[in-house]
């Protein structure tokens, strides 16, 4: 009698909407790697911002109709898109018989993505040649699921948009959160001049991950206060450009983690006709996808603790609901982490 669990729960979604009405646990076919793939048993995984954006259809201007075109105009159409879940961290529990980078039993941390996503449920299925890399022995399963998609978007706009330099300055805005946390730390990392920009109750946090200065927006407008800098990173979409752009040096670079197809358009016109006079200030947005050597750097920066990771929540995948109503309210500290029915064997 064959004895191996065909199935296993997920959250899917089959209609955009809110989580309480949308999201729910499910039964669903367990998958079945193909002779290149791995099959992970996931521990930990995370509700990330794109994950609430994606499920309510809370993207930047424009992107709905295009979401609704590829995935379908109700809901997510193809079973392969109804489950959620960029990131996770757990062990192979089987491999393709062509597969000689990983073996059953291995401890990984990957970085699903848009392209394969399905991190929201206890086991997933990857090509080997995927953002799939070992666990540091020297972190948790849950800090490796909470590395990848706000330490990989945080360093392709630091290191590769903005070419961040020793002596440079930057400021972050929106620095609690996933991308920030990890943005102030690289920021100290490449020597620059490194200010945060969050609300009072997380203050003593930036300053705790390195920020020189630390400017609660609540209380003061950083545009008003004549300091200059060669970066300003938003990385919640919450500052314009007209508005933060006298405070960059001239040449300096506005990043923005996110932008709708307004924003590309107007950073178009600006960076090649400089239609509003910006002096040579550049509007940058950039898609991230990330690499395997991407993920190995920023899990040796986490070894020789350059970077750790900022955890603000735990949640069952029973409550991943309550999970992604939390990140909705625009609240969440670093990464708000879900734990699978297995977790217990993460912890061994």
């Amino acid at each position: 009698m064959n004895s191996i669990k065909k199935t296993m729960k997920a959250a899917v979604y089959t209609r955009w909407g809110s989580p309480e009405m949308v999201l729910k646990i499910k039964e669903v076919d367990k998958p079945v790697p193909k002779e290149n793939e791995v099959l992970i048993k996931n521990f930990s995984t995370t509700v990330t911002a794109a994950d609430m954006r994606l499920l309510g259809l809370h993207v930047p201007t424009g992107f709905g109709i295009l979401l609704r075109l590829a995935f379908g105009w109700g809901g997510p159409r193809n079973p392969k898109k109804q489950i959620l879940g960029l990131q996770s961290a757990g062990v192979i529990e089987a491999v393709g018989e062509n597969v000689t980078d990983f073996k059953i039993f291995d401890s990984v941390l990957v970085h699903q993505g848009f392209q394969y996503m399905g991190a929201h449920a206890e086991y997933s299925c990857l090509p080997e040649t995927g953002l799939i890399i070992e666990k540091s022995e020297s972190m948790t399963y849950d800090q490796a699921a909470s590395l990848g998609f706000g330490g990989i978007t945080a360093l392709e706009f630091l290191r590769d948009v903005a070419k961040i330099q020793d002596g440079h300055k930057l400021l972050v805005y929106g620095a609690s959160g996933d991308v920030g946390t990890y943005a102030i730390q690289l920021g100290k990392y490449y020597g620059a001049d490194v200010t945060g920009v969050c609300s009072t109750n997380n203050l003593e946090l930036i300053k705790s991950l390195g920020a020189d200065r630390v400017i609660d927006y609540t209380r003061e407008d950083f545009t008003a206060d004549g300091e200059k800098y060669d970066v300003i990173f938003d990385t919640v979409g919450k500052l314009s450009f007209s508005n933060s752009k006298r405070s960059l040096h001239n040449s300096g670079k506005f990043l923005m983690a996110v932008g709708g197809i307004p924003d590309r358009f107007f950073a178009m016109l600006n960076n090649k006709f400089n239609v509003i006079r910006a002096h040579g200030k550049k509007i940058l947005l950039h898609d991230c996808t990330g690499t395997r050597e991407d993920l190995v750097f920023l899990c040796q920066l986490f070894d020789k603790g350059f970077i750790k990771a900022v955890i603000d929540r735990h949640y069952p995948l029973e409550e991943i609901a309550e999970a992604h109503s939390y990140v909705l309210n625009g609240h969440k500290v670093g990464s708000v982490v879900v734990n699978m029915n297995n977790y217990s064997e993460g912890r061994e």
